[in-house]
């Protein structure tokens, strides 16, 4: 009579707390529902269906496993899990699963447990897990390594697959309001097993659920029926990519900053994975709202890159066409860097027979840099031409130091100046100072080549010291020969010895020009593999040929 009074209680109370009280076989059979709360809506006792059949596809495994340790061992469980809601085809809702095992008299076990609803304890859980990771996010050196973290912070755990497309037109300017939103694939995160996302033409443009999507700033979803996404709507390529990848759904979230649709996320479940829901677009939003910050600075950063960069480029202009020579120039900023440097590289034709040649870096890497390299470079341009063909480079130099000196608060400034002049028997003659800067290289047409300095090193940088004599030294070019002028983004590397880098150009060098390949082919096989570039890298060269 008093054990059957307790049920009575347990039962009441069971029925009072918004959780289930369940008995199941080792099979994973429900065999008795008590209470009750969210477990009525996952199980029908009797019906010999495994609870397995119920929990997410991506947690089945997982959970597997631990039943069956659980089972094996006799021992307790304790997790969160997602399962199906009875009758729901794609609504799932995280569950907290207690259970223990229970040993009858003739040793077989069942278990008993309890099941919580967990969605909203587990949403609040992640939402702080990944604004979290986000809020130490940084402003990235550009925004494709910003869309890479976040991109990174969704996969798995949210979704399958996310592609984020930058709008062009943003950088680029403001477009016509009927013409489409022309994109730029970014980088994408993919699931284990999923096919490589499809190279996109220059001219992609979104579908129009994309469109409107960036049209209003409001993110939607997208559920697919079992066939597959539709035909209308997408683009072909997107359609053909979520049949091959199995998808399921699809959120686009606009991606905002100051009021403008800078990128549209398009975040994916596939293979049977269910599609994201309202509370899982909920979270993806305030995940990308958390980017607007580091994106805003990474776009101001880019913003004075571009201008620092336009500016820069301005002022490297082609080198002059002079009969007997092959000049070729480039210059190529750090390619993972979001500041610019004060590398120039200039050429001045003197006269029919004479040229001067320039090449310099101004500490810094930024507008200050480039905007200080633009007055040096004017200011040595001015004084070449005023000097004429016979000045020596080191008075040339010396009179450039002074001069900076005197009418700007200056970094420390590296250069070479040289002055060729055509030789009566044919070739030319180099005469050249080096202020602090690394070595030109000289190319002979039938010898390895070396490096043009004297048995001591080069002259200190400009903007050091306040009286200097400076050293010219002087060298031949013969018909066959290439001279090169670079600045430090070809040789230096962190944690690399800088007489190691220039013996490794040398050696790179004496390669490639035991094939004879022409010049710009040449000097565009010494820059090193993007992945190392660093530093940005100026070259200037020339090659001496017959006269026409």
């Amino acid at each position: 009579m008093n054990e059957e009074r307790l049920l009575r209680r347990y039962q009441a109370l069971m029925g009072a707390v918004p959780q289930s009280v369940w008995v199941m076989s080792p099979g994973g059979v429900v065999t008795v529902l008590s209470g009750g709360g969210i477990a009525e809506k996952l199980w029908t006792p009797g019906t010999d269906t495994s609870w397995m059949d119920a929990v997410h596809p991506k947690d089945r495994d997982w959970f597997q496993r631990a039943w069956r340790r659980a089972t094996q061992q006799r021992s307790p469980l304790d997790t969160n899990v997602r399962v199906r809601l009875d009758g729901a085809v794609d609504r799932f809702r995280h569950v907290k699963i207690i259970a223990a095992p229970v040993v009858d008299e003739d040793g077989e076990v069942e278990f008993v447990g309890t099941a919580t609803d967990a969605e909203e304890h587990w949403h609040g859980r992640m939402r702080e897990k990944l604004l979290a990771r986000m809020a130490a996010v940084p402003a990235a050196r550009d925004l494709s390594e910003a869309f890479l973290t976040t991109a990174a912070a969704v996969v798995p755990e949210l979704a399958d697959a996310v592609a984020i497309f930058r709008l062009v037109d943003v950088e680029a300017g403001v477009r016509p309001a009927d013409a489409p939103a022309a994109t730029s694939p970014e980088r994408v995160g993919l699931a284990p097993g999923l096919p490589s996302l499809p190279p996109l033409d220059a001219d992609f443009v979104l579908g129009p659920v994309a469109q409107r999507a960036i049209e209003s700033q409001e993110a939607s979803l997208l559920a697919f029926p079992p066939d597959g996404p539709p035909g209308d709507g997408l683009s072909d390529v997107s359609v053909r990519w979520l049949r091959e990848a199995g998808a399921t759904g699809i959120a686009l979230v606009p991606v905002v900053v100051d009021g403008r649709t800078v990128a549209l996320a398009t975040i994916a479940t596939c293979r049977g994975n269910p599609p994201p829901d309202e509370a899982d677009l909920s979270l993806l939003q305030d995940l990308f709202q958390q980017m607007s910050g580091p994106l805003r600075r990474t776009m101001e950063l880019q913003s004075i890159r571009g201008k620092a960069l336009a500016l820069q480029q301005s002022f490297l202009a082609a080198p002059p066409s002079i009969d007997g020579l092959t000049i070729t120039a480039l210059y190529h900023p750090a390619d993972s860097a979001a500041e610019v440097g004060g590398d120039w590289y200039d050429a001045v034709r003197l006269s029919a027979d004479a040229l001067a040649l320039s090449i310099g870096d101004i500490a810094g890497h930024d507008l200050d840099a480039a905007m200080a390299m633009a007055r040096v470079n004017s200011i040595l341009r001015g004084l070449t031409y005023d000097s004429g063909p016979t000045a020596s480079p080191a008075a040339t130099l010396n009179r450039l130091d002074r001069i900076v000196q005197a009418l700007d608060s200056p970094a420390m400034i590296t250069a070479v100046h040289a002055v060729l002049r055509r030789r009566a028997h044919g070739g030319w003659s180099i005469a050249l100072s080096n202020a602090g800067h690394p070595p030109p290289l000289l190319i002979p047409a039938d010898a390895p080549s070396r490096y043009l300095h004297d048995l001591t090193a080069p002259d200190p940088p400009l903007c050091v010291t306040d009286s200097l004599t400076r050293a010219t030294l002087y060298a031949d070019l013969l018909e066959g020969d290439t001279l090169v002028l670079y600045t430090d983004g070809l040789v230096e590397t962190p944690d690399t010895d800088i007489s190691d880098s220039l013996r490794k150009l040398r050696e790179r060098t004496d390669a490639l020009a035991r094939q004879s390949p022409p010049l710009r082919s040449l000097i565009r096989g010494l820059l090193p593999p993007l992945h190392h570039r660093r530093d940005d890298i100026a070259i200037i060269a020339l090659q001496a040929r017959p006269d026409s």
